[in-house]
């Protein structure tokens, strides 16, 4: 049998390899504590997230399929009615100062009447997720046909048209918000194959012969010496397991995520030992944003791959949230390895899981979310913001 020294960390009081401690808070810029070999303070270990469970989600959280409540929408489809005015008034003008004026007459009525749409449906999103997909669009339609006839009012009102084209505002209203409608479905469909991808790409990394022999390996030559550790390494490996088989959510909360990678890490930290040094930052008033499920464990792993296994000296890992307003930032970084040692240059991702995790964050949050990723000195940095819960 392996000597057990090898395979563990230091033991903390409890000889758990279960990594426990104070939590390490305070600004992104900024290192409580120093770094040192075996250095694993993380968060208090959370309870066993809700997010993992794989029974079916419940019928009353059904997802609002027209969701307008967003920065992103709100300008697609304003910009959307101005280029639709600017092409449909460019048939009636005969020379360009009168297409302009022209356009800026029918913009007074159409953007009101978008506008109005626009506020109408994200206060009547949850209402319409109730409903089926055929009545949600007839209701939208109609709410268009009514934001159509209210701009056309607003022109005739005010004395700019003296005929108000009551029937083609109406219809035009419909027509277009149909048309936002469909596009918004169409968009929304993209996140089932997004979420599918990640799913099998994270069941297939979970279960790469490697890792499982590894982690397999190590809980054998721990069950004598320190059952507690192998016992606990057997329980991470298991909700690794069932998070990559269950059915994926709309979305979980970064606080889920955080219990999925400290899980993840624990069976890593025993597989590496002192050349796996990680530090935690974890601001509680960020753990309830959201995020799509699976996110942050690829981001750890890769960090891992390329930070710690290519090198003899190991590497330090770096994962920290901060709430900053309506803002919350999530970075993950890790220092590179050393090329002096190296005969060849370290081979390098494809950026295929940087690239999963981008997709699905606008997916999500559309606008509203950022994604940046490169080599900042000796470190690599990700770093990921998105809207907080209110």
């Amino acid at each position: 049998m392996r000597n057990p020294s090898i395979l563990s960390t230091p033991p903390g009081s409890d000889g758990s390899a279960r990594p426990t401690g104070a939590t390490a808070s305070g600004p992104l810029g900024a290192d409580a504590t120093p770094w040192g070999p075996g250095d694993t303070t993380m968060p208090a270990p959370l309870e066993p997230p809700a997010a993992l469970d794989a029974s079916p989600p419940s019928p009353g959280r059904a997802k609002p399929r027209f969701d307008v409540c967003r920065i992103g929408v709100v300008l697609r489809t304003v910009l959307a009615v101005q280029a639709a005015v600017a092409l449909a008034t460019l048939f009636l003008a005969a020379s360009p100062a009168d297409w302009l004026t022209l356009a800026a007459t029918v913009t007074g009525g159409a953007l009101p009447g978008t506008l109005l749409w626009l506020v109408l449906i994200c206060a009547a999103k949850k209402l319409l997720a109730r409903w089926p997909l055929r009545v949600q669009y007839a209701v939208g339609a109609t709410i268009g046909a009514l934001a159509g006839l209210y701009g056309c009012g607003l022109l005739r009102l005010t004395g700019v048209m003296a005929a108000a084209p009551w029937l083609a505002s109406g219809l035009a209203g419909a027509a277009f918000a149909a048309t936002v409608m469909v596009a918004m479905v169409l968009r929304a469909s993209g996140e089932t194959p997004a979420a599918t991808t990640a799913r099998l790409e994270e069941l297939q990394q979970r279960i790469r012969p490697h890792f499982l022999f590894n982690t397999l390996n190590s809980a054998i030559a721990l069950v004598r010496e320190e059952p507690a550790k192998a016992e606990a390494m057997l329980e991470d490996l298991s909700e690794l397991f069932r998070s990559a088989l269950a059915d994926p959510d709309e979305s979980v909360t970064l606080g889920d995520e955080i219990a999925l990678a400290q899980r993840y890490l624990a069976i890593e930290q025993i597989r590496f030992g002192g050349r796996l040094r990680v530090r935690w930052a974890v601001d509680p008033a960020a753990n309830d944003a959201r995020l799509p499920k699976l996110l942050l464990q690829p981001l750890v792993e890769n960090a891992v791959k390329h930070g710690v296994e290519p090198s003899p000296q190991g590497a330090k890992l770096r994962i920290r949230t901060e709430r900053r307003g309506s803002k919350v930032v999530i970075e993950v970084v890790n220092s590179l390895p050393p090329l002096r040692w190296a005969d060849q240059p370290l081979p390098r991702g494809h950026g295929i899981a940087l690239a999963n995790v981008r997709d699905r964050l606008r997916l999500l949050h559309d606008m509203q979310a950022s994604f940046r990723a490169g080599v900042d000195q000796d470190h690599y940095r990700v770093r990921i913001d998105i809207p907080a819960e209110p």
